[in-house]
Order: structure tokens, then sequence, then C-alpha cells
């Protein structure tokens, strides 16, 4: 849900911050220990079983489908392909079939256990599994025959969920997009068939989620660069439409896979509760602070949609909002339904199954559904991990989270450093008993600052120090 990603681009030459700033994301990774490297047996045993496979028998390599992934990613988790059904629609949504090269308690395994998902740092990337499967055999990668679990999902006319199956075959993407060349095509009139009905399922689902009262919070990415003469600017990137539409069918499949795994009373769901009306209160007094308009019996998720992420002050509600996205975890189930299978911010039971490259957990829940699909039973081993997941995922989340704190720090440092003794105009996005904190205007910088000031006020801040070394900010309100 809500997360904040850091692109970092260095100078062809970079300069001495730059390279305080990469030895400050090594000395975070060592703080949170984050694990370097692979140990060997791990390594031999991902390359025996990126040429020895257990394969599906069903081949549905005539199938188009698509993938949209950042144009750097090698990890494909997913690809897509959209047709009309009558009057409504067919999504065919192939998942990595990750099953298909870890053996349950070998040595992949048991390292992918101990790490629990890929770490994203500014620098680099820490990644679930070795690069032999999770850039290579794994990966759905355009022009290459892979197995994949194929979610096959039949909607009506208004996207709402009619069927949904899942099996596992070998399929082959035929074309790579990123997300900036879906929105070009699309906008353009240019796009093929599958985009277009991406566009069209993507803005029918958006309204379904609108209706259920479900949120969403899509945190833009701070990009990070540095020019030629050593000196960061950080900017905010705002969420395209097409990660929207993109995030929709992520969403529908794992509210699919979580129906199919509460009828079969076995699996992991990914659960939050709804948000504290305090913080509620203080979010909507936030909002009128900062002289946003927020209308009487406008639920906060469709408030949220109406935030413009090109707007300072918006975007510094976008941030304070993250409080109400709390309460996020897993749960395990075998046998009874949970008390409370609900997802609060989805409006709807969810489950996590499309990511299994990048996160241990969606292993799992794919063989639940695979097999529940196909009147099976879940195998064994399925069952015995099933409740070690929770601590595993809480575990990984929180290094994972302050990994991206401890990065962000370090980066606004970057940013803040020649400013150091100077002054900055900001708004003030949060007021309470620990202090203050502020969103800079002309920078993608929020921090606590020193002083008293009320939410939503324009202010004054000098800077006092920024020590990249430590991601150390000290601001005075002036």
């Amino acid at each position: 849900m809500a997360q904040r990603h850091i692109v970092f681009r260095p100078a062809t030459r970079p300069g001495d911050v730059a390279q305080q700033l990469t030895a400050r994301f090594e000395a975070v990774r060592q703080e949170f220990e984050v694990p370097d490297g692979f140990p060997p047996e791990v390594l031999a045993e991902a390359a025996a079983a990126a040429g020895a496979a257990s394969l599906p028998e069903q081949d549905e390599t005539d199938v188009p489908f698509i993938t949209i992934d950042p144009p750097s990613s090698m990890d494909l988790d997913q690809a897509m392909s959209i047709g009309r059904q009558g009057e409504g629609y067919r999504v065919r949504y192939a998942i990595a079939d990750v099953p298909a090269f870890v053996r349950a308690g070998g040595a992949v395994d048991t390292e992918a256990r101990r790490r629990g998902q890929t770490v994203y740092c500014p620098d680099e990337r820490i990644q679930l599994h070795p690069t032999a499967l999770s850039e290579g055999a794994a990966s759905l990668l355009p022009d290459q025959v892979r197995p994949a679990f194929v979610w096959d999902i039949t909607l009506a006319a208004d996207g709402e969920g009619t069927a949904v199956e899942v099996h596992r075959a070998m399929v082959r993407s035929v074309r790579r997009y990123d997300y900036e060349q879906v929105q070009k095509e699309v906008d353009a009139g240019t796009a093929e068939e599958c985009l277009v009905l991406l566009k069209e399922v993507g803005e029918k689902r958006v309204l379904l989620e609108r209706k259920r009262g479900g949120a969403s919070l899509p945190m833009p990415e701070q990009e990070v660069e540095e020019d030629e003469q050593g000196g960061f600017r950080i900017s905010f990137r705002p969420m395209l439409a097409a990660e929207d539409w993109n995030a929709q069918i992520s969403l529908l499949t794992g509210m699919g896979a979580a129906q199919l795994m509460l009828d079969g009373k076995v699996g992991i769901l990914r659960t939050m509760p709804p948000p504290d009306p305090r913080d509620l209160a203080r979010f909507r007094r936030q909002a009128a602070a900062a002289g946003v308009p927020w209308p009487d019996g406008l639920a906060y998720g469709e408030f949220l949609r109406t935030l413009d992420r090109t707007d300072p002050r918006h975007l510094a509600l976008i941030h304070e909002a993250t409080s109400l996205f709390r309460g996020a975890g897993y749960t395990p189930f075998d046998g009874t339904v949970p008390d409370q299978p609900l997802h609060a911010a989805v409006a709807n039971p969810y489950a996590h199954v499309t990511a299994p490259l990048r996160r241990l957990v969606d292993r799992f829940g794919l063989v639940v559904c695979e097999a529940l699909s196909a009147g099976r039973d879940v195998p064994a081993w399925v069952r015995e991990a099933l409740p070690t997941l929770p601590e595993i995922m809480s575990t990984s989340d929180r290094r994972t989270n302050g990994v991206e704190r401890a990065c962000t720090d370090a980066v606004e440092a970057a940013e803040l450093h020649p400013h150091v003794g100077g002054t900055l105009d900001a708004v003030v996005v949060d007021e309470n008993e620990k202090g203050v904190v502020v969103q800079l205007i002309e920078l993608a910088v929020v921090a606590k600052a020193a002083g008293k000031a009320k939410a939503g006020e324009t202010v004054t801040v000098r800077v006092d120090a920024a020590e990249v070394s430590t991601g150390t900010i000290t601001l005075t309100i002036v």
C-alpha cells in the first residue's frame, strides 16, 4: 500500500557527497543486517533448478501475454492478456511459477525464508532469490517460454468478477512495456487492444473500489539526481494512471485468491483493520489546516483520490495519510475462516499472490489457490508453513521499512547539504506533542523542525545541519 521508494541517479563522475551517500547506503544495509550475497550452496541449487524445473504439461504459449514493469526491472512476476468476452471481459494473468524451481526445505527455500522479501535500496536491490531464478529461468521475460500460474478471471460488463480459476501452464510474453510507454500509447490512441482494455477494465475496477469504500495511497517515488557539479535535486514523481490500471489487475487477482482460500477454509490473507477514528479525525483537521476541501460525507478513500500529487500541500497530506494504513498483517488459517478477513484499504478480503519472485508469502498462496481451484488437497509442506509466515514477513517488513527510512533520510540530507546556514520555505504537515513536521516547498523533503507552528501554516526554516554520513537533518522554524 503506502510506500516511498527512492531512485538514485549519480552523476557520471560522482562527487564527494555522492560517495558519502553510497557509503551511507552500505552502512544502512549493515545496520539492518541485510544479507550480502547468497551462500554457495544456494547458488548451486538455484543454478541446477534453473535447468531442471518441474514444468506443467498445459501449453498456453499461443496466448499473447504482455508485461508492464519499470524499465530496469528483470524480475518480472506478472504478465497479462485481456480480451472481450460477450458483454464483459476475460483477464488472464500469468504469475511466475517460483514453486517449480524452489524445493521445499531445500537451500533456496531456507534462504528465502531467512530473507522474506527483496529489499530495494537507492543504489541496488538485495534479491529474495538468486539471479539465476529471479532474473533468469523463473522471470517472465519477453520471448521466453516460462512456467506460470495462470489466473483465468471472467468479468461482467461493469468490471465485477464473476468467476476465477487458476492452473499451471507454459506461457510466453510477446511484448514488454514500461508504464510511460503504456500511458503514451493509450493517450495517443496507438495502443494495442490489450492496453486499451487494461485502461477500460482498470477504470471500471477503480469505480468498483470507490463503491466498496476502498482507499488507495500510491506514494510517489523520490527521484534523486546528482548534477556534474556535485549538487543534488530531489523530486517527487507522481503516479501515472497506467500504474493504477495495472495495480487494479493485481488487486482483482488478490481478491479472487482470497475468495478461493475462504471457500476452501485454508490459506493466508493480507488483512488490515479500519483506520482508528482518532487518526481519521486528526487527518481531517490536517486537511482543513492545509486549506484542502473535504466535503461532509465523503469517505477518506474518496478524499485521497481528489488530492493533486503535483501540489506540495496535497503531497504533504498524502504523506500524513500513511497513519490511516496501519496494522496490516498476515492471517493464516486452516479449517476455520478468520473472524476478521478484511483488508480495510481494499474493502474486501485480499491475499498476496502476484509477486512470488520478490515476496516469500506469495509462493505459498499460489500453491494453495491452484490446489483449491483443481479440487485437490493443499500440499502438507504448504499447510505446515502457513503458521510460520506472519512472523517471517513481519520481520522482513520491519527490516525493509527501516532501510527505506534510513536511505530516505540520507538522500534528503544530501540535497540539504549545500543549504546549511540558509533558509527555505516550508508547509507544516503535522504538529503534535512530539514537535513539528514540515515539507519544504521547493524541495521534496519532509522532516522534523524545532519550534512551534500550526499544521497547514507556511513557515520559514533554517537548515542548521545536514549530515549525509548519518542521515541527520536539523531544521529550526524562524
